[in-house]
């Protein structure tokens, strides 16, 4: 079972479009969307959810009014400014609460409760394409590296219990902490990138973060033919930093049409685009 990863520097540059053309192009795997900030992979794959369970991480804290004195204490040193006062009562912002705890630490009267903060869910669903593990993070949640490590769990006894072949992973855009937790381990990591100088900025970041994990990387330049000139840029980059440029992808209305049906472009499209796109991820898979 191998397990490969597709990245972008930054968010917008194709990287869910080609995780659907691998959906549709590769048999026998298991897909995950580990951008649980913002998932979208489920928009092109419809999948029907078979599971679901609860996500909780960190804590949030309370005020428990009958315990509390109005001292004040908690609102000066809570640097999240999320403790409010009016007419002398005190409560917490829960969507403002970063789980600190330091407030429990100081209050006086120990007033203050912590919980368990209920983050979001995830899921195990079917797609015609195969089993798709999938979550939402809630409303300003964090801990989504640790979200990210639970749907790769996931996927990975799944696809070790069932013989599947490979575990495809949409990951998390950026150099963060959940694309630590996407790309630990994996035996291959694909970057997307657009012909746009913050693109060329950030894939250089990632080509730096591939290389403290030793994980090989492969690179395609999508919508490349809209600036040439930075495409070029692109490529001599990759070439000076050993990442190997496996394919490049044109700009394509019919490509926009699809994204827009929320239908992966390979899956109806007979184009000769879509056959080299096809023969791309092919070979990315041997």
């Amino acid at each position: 079972m191998k397990q490969i990863l597709i990245i972008s520097g930054k968010g917008g540059t194709g990287k869910t479009f080609f995780t659907g053309c691998m959906a549709v192009a590769v048999k026998n795997k298991v897909l995950v969307d580990c951008d649980v900030d913002a998932a979208n992979l489920h928009l092109l794959l419809h999948p029907e959810i078979k599971e679901k369970y609860e996500f909780w991480s960190g804590k949030i804290a309370e005020i428990d009014s009958e315990k509390c004195t109005g001292c004040g204490t908690c609102k000066e040193i809570c640097r999240f400014e999320a403790i409010e006062e009016k007419d002398g009562l005190y409560r917490i912002e829960p969507y403002a609460c970063e789980g600190c705890t330091i407030c429990s630490y100081f209050c006086p009267e120990e007033a203050i409760i912590l919980r368990d903060r209920l983050s979001g869910h995830y899921f195990i669903s079917e797609t015609k394409y195969g089993p798709l593990v999938h979550a939402r993070l809630g409303i300003a949640q964090e801990n989504s590296g640790k979200l990210v490590t639970k749907l790769r769990e996931i996927a990975e006894e799944m696809a070790k219990k069932k013989n599947y072949d490979y575990v495809i992973i949409d990951g998390p855009p950026g150099v963060g902490c959940p694309v630590m937790a996407a790309m630990t381990g994996v035996d291959l990591a694909v970057v997307v990138v657009e012909p746009t100088l913050s693109g060329l900025h950030d894939f250089e970041r990632v080509v730096e973060l591939s290389g403290h994990f030793k994980i090989p990387l492969k690179v395609i330049i999508n919508k490349y033919d809209l600036n040439k000139e930075v495409s070029q840029k692109i490529e001599e980059r990759a070439s000076e930093l050993e990442a190997e440029l496996v394919g490049r992808i044109p700009f394509s209305e019919e490509i926009l049409t699809s994204v827009k049906n929320g239908v992966p472009f390979l899956e109806k499209s007979t184009s000769p685009l879509a056959q080299e796109i096809f023969q791309l991820c092919q070979n990315l898979v041997k």
